[in-house]
Order: C-alpha cells, then sequence, then structure tokens
C-alpha cells in the first residue's frame, strides 16, 4: 500500500516516476521548486505523451514564502484564419474536427508558461536551462518503456488516430498499438529539446522550431501560421481566490473551469456536513458540483464573451442562493453538457517555501494527432472545444478556448499549504473537492485521501455516460443509500483511470513536507 512521503527539503509529486526523479533531481541539485517543475514538465512530455505534449497548453500556480499566489496562464490563442467561415470553406459548417491538421488551431502556449514561471526566479544561483532539459532529452533520445496506460489509450483511440500526419511512425510499431514495455523513442524530440536548450525558450515561438512547425502546419491543412505563435505570449494573473471555514483556496482564471472548483468548495461549505455521514459527504459534493456545473456550462468560456464575472459566482449571494437548491435527501436530476479533457497534473515544493500547482494538457488523448516528423512535436485539439454556431463560445480568432484545467492550491487555516489537482475533465473539480475534504476537513491522511475509492458525476476520460460512477470497494450500505436517494449509480473497476490521476503537496508550518499519489497512474510521490 502506498504511504504519504515526508521530508524537509522539498517534495514532488507527478503521474509518471521518471517526471518525479526528474523534478527531485533539481531540488536534490540546489535548484527551486519552479526549476524542479520545469524538469518534470519537460519529462513527462515524453514518457506520457498520451496524455500532454509541448504543443499544449499548461497552467500554473506558484506561491512563495511570505508572498500571494500568482498564476500563470499559458494558454494559446485561436489561430487568426481560424473562423467559422473557414471551415466552412473546408468542409465543417456543423462542429469543428476533432483529429488531424484541421484540428489543430490553436497556439501551443505551455513552453511560454515555463518561460513565464523561470523569469520568477530571483537571479542568484539559477540552473541552466540545459540542465532542467537534460532528462527528458536523454529519455527521448534514448527510449523509455511505454506504459500500460499509454498502450491501452493508444488502442482506445487508434481508429481516430492510425491515419493522422506523422503519428504512427512514433506513436505505433510497426503499424499496431505498441504493448507495454515497447520502447519508445523520439530521436526528433530529442533534438527540438536540445535546440531549446541551446536556443532558449523563446526559440519555439520565434525561431526554428517555429520556421519547422510552420512548414508543417501548411502542408496538412492548420489553420496555425508562424505569425500565431509570435503574437502569443503567457499571462501572469492573480488567481482567483475563495475563503471557507477550512482556509483561503486559489485557482485559476477562466478561460479553465477553476471557479467551477471553487464554487464546490463554497457551496460544499455552506452545507454544515458532519463528518460521521459518509452520505451527507459524498451527496454533498455531488449536489453541489451539480449547482456548480450548471452555472459553469451555461456562462464560463473565454472572459471577453463571459455575461457573469468570476467575482459574481463566487460572492456570498451566489454561494447562498446555489446552496439553497440542495436537497440533502434527495438527487437533482441530471445530467447537464460534459466537459472533455484530458491532462496531467504535477506539484512540487521546496525548501525556500516556494510551492507549485502545475497542469499541463492536449484536451483529448494524443490531441489532435498532428505530429511533426521534423521536431517530434505533436498538437492540441483544444479548439475543437469551440463552436461554430452564434454564441459566446463561437471560435473567433484571437479567441481562447474553455479549458477544464485547473490547478489548485490552499493555505489551510493551521498554516499548512497544499497545491493538489488531478487529471480528467469533468472530473478535476469533484476529485479536488474529494480529496481537499477528506484530508483537511476529515483529517484523512494524504495518500488515503487520494487512494481511497472515489466518485465522478457525469463524463471524464474515455466515458461519455452521466451517470454517478462509484469505484468498487465503496461501501455498500453508503451505495444503497445514494441509490435511495435517487441517484443514477454506476459501479466501475477498484481503482480506476475513469476517476482521474490525482496528487498532492503539502508544505507545514514548521518546514516538513509530504507529498502522495494516486495508485491508479503510474505514479510517484517523493520527499527529500
Amino acid at each position: 500500500m502506498l504511504k504519504t512521503v515526508i521530508g524537509h527539503s522539498g517534495c514532488m509529486s507527478a503521474p509518471h516516476h521518471l517526471a518525479t526523479k526528474a523534478g527531485i533531481d533539481i531540488l536534490n541539485n540546489g535548484g527551486t521548486a519552479i526549476e524542479a517543475m520545469v524538469a518534470a514538465a519537460a519529462t513527462i512530455a515524453v514518457v506520457y505523451p498520451h496524455m500532454n505534449s509541448i504543443g499544449g497548453d499548461a497552467y500554473w500556480i506558484i506561491k512563495k514564502k511570505n508572498q500571494a499566489p500568482i498564476a500563470i496562464e499559458a494558454c494559446g490563442q485561436a489561430a487568426a484564419l481560424a473562423t467559422p467561415s473557414w471551415y466552412a470553406e473546408h468542409g465543417y459548417k456543423a462542429q469543428l474536427p476533432t483529429r488531424g491538421g484541421l484540428a489543430a488551431l490553436t497556439v501551443p502556449g505551455t513552453i511560454g508558461g515555463w518561460q513565464q514561471a523561470l523569469s520568477l526566479r530571483s537571479g542568484k544561483n539559477n540552473m541552466p536551462l540545459s540542465a532542467l532539459l537534460n532528462a527528458a532529452i536523454d529519455h527521448a533520445k534514448n527510449g523509455v518503456a511505454i506504459t500500460q496506460n499509454q498502450s491501452d489509450c493508444t488502442s482506445s483511440k487508434i481508429d481516430g488516430l492510425r491515419d493522422v500526419a506523422g503519428f504512427a511512425d512514433i506513436f505505433l510499431t510497426n503499424g499496431e498499438v505498441p504493448e507495454a514495455g515497447d520502447k519508445l523513442r523520439q530521436p526528433a524530440l530529442a533534438a527540438t529539446f536540445q535546440q531549446l536548450a541551446h536556443a532558449g525558450l523563446d526559440d519555439y515561438y520565434h525561431g526554428d522550431i517555429a520556421d519547422a512547425h510552420d512548414r508543417f502546419w501548411r502542408q496538412n491543412n492548420s489553420p496555425l501560421r508562424r505569425f500565431d505563435l509570435a503574437g502569443y505570449r503567457s499571462v501572469q494573473t492573480k488567481p482567483l481566490e475563495l475563503t471557507t471555514s477550512l482556509g483561503t483556496f486559489y485557482n485559476t482564471n477562466p478561460p479553465t473551469q477553476g471557479v467551477s472548483s471553487l464554487m464546490i468548495l463554497g457551496i460544499f461549505d455552506r452545507l454544515s456536513i458532519s463528518p460521521d455521514s459518509a452520505f451527507d459527504h459524498l451527496h454533498g459534493i455531488v449536489e453541489a458540483t451539480k449547482q456548480a456545473f450548471i452555472v459553469r456550462n451555461a456562462e464560463l468560456g473565454d472572459p471577453s464573451s463571459m455575461r457573469i464575472k468570476t467575482c459574481d459566482m463566487l460572492s456570498d449571494a451566489m454561494l447562498d442562493s446555489l446552496a439553497a437548491n440542495i436537497d440533502m435527501k434527495r438527487a437533482m436530476p441530471w445530467p447537464e453538457t460534459a466537459k472533455a479533457g484530458d491532462t496531467i497534473w504535477m506539484g512540487a515544493c521546496d525548501s525556500d517555501g516556494t510551492i507549485v500547482s502545475f497542469i499541463q494538457s492536449v484536451f483529448w488523448e494524443f490531441g489532435s494527432g498532428l505530429t511533426c516528423a521534423e521536431t517530434g512535436v505533436f498538437f492540441q485539439n483544444r479548439g475543437a472545444g469551440f463552436s461554430l454556431q452564434p454564441g459566446p463560445n463561437q471560435l473567433a480568432p484571437g479567441k481562447k478556448p474553455f479549458h477544464t484545467l485547473n490547478p489548485a492550491l490552499g493555505n489551510l487555516r493551521d498554516g499548512r499549504l497544499i497545491a493538489y489537482g488531478t487529471m480528467g475533465g469533468e472530473g478535476q473539480p469533484q476529485t479536488q473537492a474529494a480529496l481537499l475534504t477528506r484530508y483537511a476537513s476529515y483529517g484523512t491522511d494524504l495518500q488515503e485521501a487520494i487512494s481511497m475509492p472515489r466518485w465522478l458525476l457525469g463524463k471524464t476520460w474515455g466515458e461519455d455516460t452521466t451517470s454517478l460512477k462509484l469505484e468498487n470497494g465503496t461501501d455498500g450500505s453508503l451505495v444503497q443509500s445514494l441509490k435511495q436517494a435517487g441517484h443514477e449509480i454506476e459501479m466501475v473497476p477498484a481503482l480506476s483511470d475513469l476517476m482521474g490521476h490525482a496528487g498532492a503537496v503539502v508544505l507545514h508550518p514548521d518546514g516538513q513536507v509530504s507529498a502522495a499519489t494516486d495508485p491508479r497512474s503510474d505514479g510517484l510521490a517523493l520527499a527529500i
């Protein structure tokens, strides 16, 4: 059984053990949590490609000692050519394509986010970029063992990916789905990381790498161009904030669903749930989720198109009203429209008291699948979340798509700082609420709070049903009580990938650190 790891000089949690090792090696060599996260982010883009890529987006929340948290929005905008009329000319009038060149329509933002985060370093004893990218270069060049998770994912999605330009040459074995344990080598991606280490991260947007991607996009019907890369900037922002009885919690601004995660915590807090009632806990979070998701589905998107401000969504009046809609004995009818998304969450903290919550994503598994042979980079299909029809989410040049991504951070009333999060689209806010309330409200051990049977309302990674899914191992009497309350229950295997890959790191007031990872993933938590 996994145990919470404890240390005093830093810790790291990631859903692949090699990413954790890359980060912890940086910490061991005197690096900061920010530097450790860049090393882990580069590595996991190599070793866990079905979930993320340097052709995708990212979000950060960073808190330094005695400073307010900051957020980094590394989300790329829609291409200048990406208009409903342009897609109509290419045969798409109802909805956007999800795979191939036409699906690669938003600028990859993650590298710009790394660059923004590294700019926050003090300038003293900064580690060179080559050291931060070394593990990623080594794993791409020499190869890594493909995980069962990647093999299964490739098998389930192969029909939509097999014929996408560049995909099969890198991610299939002789045209077939690779087996777990097969070696994945990515020499072109290794060369790209070497170029970034030599020329700097800006080369991705303004240099040779940008030129290579421009040529590739033009050849494969993507609307993206070099000038879209040149026009991209990551954005440093003040994260959303909500104070509850447990402490103050932070999450990312729209176009992410971070406000939904905070709304769930705020609504649940108003229900005054007794820690002795497992039914009230689960039912309360599920019903709070429904209330938050109704608002999210109606109002959330690019901030320039939103009708309601996030501060209003987090106001006492709004949260009181939504909490009053909840019947603690009866489930509200469901479903509402579900939001898809696949990603990785990672967390790190260091001996200087900096803590980082980070998410990196390509939207669907392998994103658009469009893979540049010259650079080894495949591109997200985040833009598939836009609509071609009039409305707040209609595709427009420069517009940012809705993101399920939302790394979370909390400052608990007793002084503990917790960075936490998960992959899993629709499941992210729900798992965050489960993990946080188990740990902070009920005193559950950190690792146990992640490992315990979880639930999911609606759609997440690979699933389209909108039932309330419970993992096997959930107490039978609790399952029966939920059914009697009107919940449409669907049982799924224990430790199911459907529940996402969660993780958490905690910085205690006395300087002790602790970390935990998800047994549902291929991850590892380490502390020093």
